[in-house]
């Protein structure tokens, strides 16, 4: 992954799954990390990372931590922003309520924007910021809150990327397929089953195979990338709907 010393980053909803081997990634190479999220009790720690408690949605609380990290000097501190922190809701068409959209979009939208809008005058020139995406906001998905969500992250990713190029900060997402985490294991079976059917791969992921892809893209390797969206899923959206038509034909 190479060597992220003497670089700083903020990692949300670092205290499990994807957030946490993010969190965990970035320590090992080296780097300071902020590790930040509201459910620290019995969380182990990623790493040698610093704990912060941070409610994503709430616009005061980045303002605070934007306040903390900011140094005497006034000098841009701040290498990068991982946006990780989720929830999830499973409300489908017909019974989802108006507070399921209002609660998926405060963490899973609006939360990336309020943290990019807080901590990008504290970047350094070459920073980069990605965003957790996920598939089911690149394709229908049953639950329609997260889903629309996720979608919206999307535009917020590629919005930020064209408003923060001319200052050399890059902005890009990562959008997991099924990964084992907290959030999927209180899935249905049904649906992590249906899951690794439509996987080309077969399988299911792992937080440290997303936050390796997320670790290369903070890094001065991925420097010409910005705007860009990259699937950690196993094929699942790759093939739009032609695994099964291949399988029919095919007999596999």
């Amino acid at each position: 992954m190479g060597s992220h010393e003497d670089r700083t980053y903020v990692v949300t909803g670092a205290a499990s799954g994807i957030g946490a081997a993010t969190a965990a990634a970035l320590a090992d190479a080296g780097a300071r990390v902020i590790a930040a999220d509201l459910a620290w009790d019995g969380a182990p720690s990623p790493g040698d990372v610093e704990r912060v408690r941070l409610d994503v949605s709430q616009p005061g609380e980045w303002v605070v931590l934007a306040e903390q990290l900011r140094p005497a000097g006034g000098e841009p501190s701040i290498d990068g922003l991982v946006n990780a922190a989720g929830i999830t809701r499973r409300a489908r068409l017909h019974d989802a309520t108006a507070d399921d959209f209002a609660a998926a979009f405060a963490v899973n939208a609006t939360g990336p924007a309020l943290g990019i809008q807080a901590l990008a005058p504290l970047m350094r020139d070459g920073a980069s910021i990605v965003n957790v995406g996920s598939a089911a906001g690149t394709m229908a998905h049953y639950g329609i809150a997260y889903g629309a969500s996720k979608w919206a992250l999307r535009g917020i990713t590629k919005t930020a990327a064209m408003e923060l190029g001319p200052r050399g900060i890059r902005v890009n997402l990562v959008s997991p397929g099924f990964i084992e985490t907290p959030m999927t294991a209180s899935a249905p079976v049904a649906f992590r089953d249906a899951n690794l059917v439509a996987t080309p791969l077969a399988r299911t992921g792992t937080p440290a195979q997303v936050a390796a892809v997320i670790v290369h893209l903070l890094s001065p390797d991925a420097a010409f990338v910005t705007a860009t969206e990259i699937a950690v899923d196993g094929g699942l959206t790759g093939h739009g709907g032609g695994l099964p038509i291949a399988r029919a034909l095919t007999g596999d």
